[in-house]
């Protein structure tokens, strides 16, 4: 890559800008300090140095610390200037490039892919479309096809710097001559070997933020997505690995269906992730992280205004281009690597339910009233109108240690009956916990613990005072005294973002 500044202003935004975008798809940088005849000539050197010097320092954070750094004058005097005035370290520009640049491998094989930036037609000859092949090969005769618009087309003649081919391949600079094509609707794109490349309406793509873009990445957030040869508007759902695979090697050229990941309200990064210390609430709003955790590698559900045409595994930068451009901020917000294409319009329907990403949902309540050592009565987990049924038979926490099953709702309040098992055995096996009644090994006695009686004991004496059948009589419009302190009772379970039955699905 060869970063050009102005010697005379140094580093713009812009300037910056191009300098990340290097990071992320180059590997060598050479810089160039153009502009060198406006400086005046006896203070030329040591503006010169103090440039040189700053950049310096400007990449010593970046992998292209020590890179090469030139000045050069390309149009001494400036556009206006007659053509006698010749350019000023040109040369010793060339002569660094060729010592930097080394002449990747080339491969034939794969389909033709060819990166298109100019298109014209010629009278009597047809329309040319110059450009840079990316992979793969072509010969004279061959058909190709401009994806975005579903047209093939067979190519008709083929130059190469004004030289007639018959053949080309990945990395030679092209101009293909096709006929009865209007050079109008392609301005520039792609051009492939027949049915090589699909279009997507939605994309699964891996995401890492750029340090230098200011504020969260936040989940339904709009970013203009650079991918391919298109800049679209796409909006985007963050998520991650389960917890407990937060430290897993990334995989960057893959995508699992089969794997199951955790939704989040945006991208998880150290300055941004939950406290330990948190509220519950509050690390359900940044992520859902435990702990302040920051999973190995994110992904991302990129939802596009309109479909694109791009390879898979080609890279994506998402931006916010309509920031003012003269405020000193980064615009780049994240990039990454598209993993999979949803070539369906109604993916929504036929592919997103495929994708596993839930959301963890807690919920807290308290212990109202016991009704013997086996039932309490909870209250404040649920709203009024939720339908308590579906919640019937998972799993609630005690504070005070006991595990309570949801056995039915109780009354018309929200309030519902929790069943704390008697001797229970837990039966394992690779999918879920069983409590059953019992005796014998591998158990341990159940109901309520003396402790949790002692506290729960003024609700227990105001409720004998009633006989079973007025239990719920009572409840309604009754005030009861407190415990002498509060039991509380958490729910935990998720409920996966696509799927169209909205289970509930508690983990073992």
């Amino acid at each position: 890559m060869m970063l050009v500044i102005d010697v005379t202003k140094g580093m713009q935004t812009q300037s910056a800008e191009c300098l990340v975008i290097g990071q992320i798809a180059c590997q060598k940088l050479v810089v160039v300090l153009n502009k060198m005849d406006l400086l005046a000539e006896g203070k030329r050197q040591a503006a010169i140095d103090k440039m040189t010097k700053k950049m310096q320092k400007t990449l010593e954070n970046t992998k292209f610390r020590g890179a090469p750094i030139i000045p050069v004058a390309a149009k001494p005097g400036g556009p206006e200037a007659p053509e006698t005035e010749a350019p000023q370290g040109i040369s010793e520009l060339i002569e660094l490039l060729t010592s930097q640049i080394s002449i990747p491998m080339r491969d034939p094989s794969g389909p033709f892919l060819m990166s298109v930036d100019h298109c014209f037609s010629i009278k009597g000859q047809g329309t040319v479309m110059t450009g840079t092949i990316l992979s793969g090969s072509i010969s004279l005769g061959d058909s190709v096809e401009i994806p975005a618009l579903k047209v093939v087309k067979k190519v008709k003649s083929m130059q190469m710097f004004h030289m007639p081919v018959t053949s080309a391949m990945q990395g030679d600079r092209l101009g293909i001559c096709v006929t009865q094509f209007d050079p109008k609707l392609l301005e520039r794109g792609l051009v492939c070997a027949p049915e090589s490349l699909h279009t997507v309406y939605a994309a699964l793509i891996s995401v890492e933020k750029i340090p230098y873009f200011r504020g969260p990445l936040q989940t339904k957030a709009k970013f203009h997505i650079t991918v391919g040869h298109e800049t679209v508007m796409g909006r985007l759902m963050f998520f991650s690995p389960s917890p407990e695979s937060f430290d897993h090697e990334p995989v960057l050229d893959t995508f699992d269906f089969s794997q199951e990941y955790l939704f989040q309200e945006q991208y998880l990064c150290k300055d941004l992730a939950p406290a330990a210390t948190g509220s519950g609430q509050a690390n359900e709003k940044a992520g859902q992280a435990s702990e302040g955790l920051c999973p190995r590698q994110q992904w991302a559900l990129v939802e596009f205004e309109k479909p694109v045409t791009c390879p898979r595994l080609c890279l994506v930068i998402g931006s916010r281009l309509d920031a003012d451009i003269h405020t000193n901020m980064c615009r780049l917000a994240f990039h990454g690597v598209l993993l999979h294409g949803l070539e369906d319009k109604n993916y929504a329907e036929s592919l997103l339910p495929r994708l596993r990403v839930y959301k963890l949902k807690h919920k807290h309540g308290f212990v109202e009233r016991v009704i013997n050592d086996y039932s309490v009565i909870g209250r404040s987990l649920f709203k009024k109108e939720t339908n308590i049924q579906l919640f019937v038979g998972l799993k609630v926490h005690l504070s005070t240690g006991e595990l309570g099953i949801i056995d039915s709702s109780f009354g018309q309040s929200g309030k519902f009956k929790i069943n704390i098992p008697g001797t229970v055995e837990y039966m394992f096996d690779e999918n879920s916990v069983t409590l059953e009644h019992g005796s014998g090994q591998g158990q341990s006695e159940g109901g309520l613990s003396p402790e949790s009686k002692k506290i729960l004991t003024p609700a227990l004496k105001k409720r004998s005072r009633a006989s079973r059948g007025e239990v719920a009589k009572q409840e309604e419009g009754v005030e009861r005294p407190e415990p002498t302190q509060h039991v509380t009772l958490s729910l935990s379970f998720k409920r996966y973002v696509f799927d169209t039955h909205k289970h509930i699905v508690q983990s073992p």
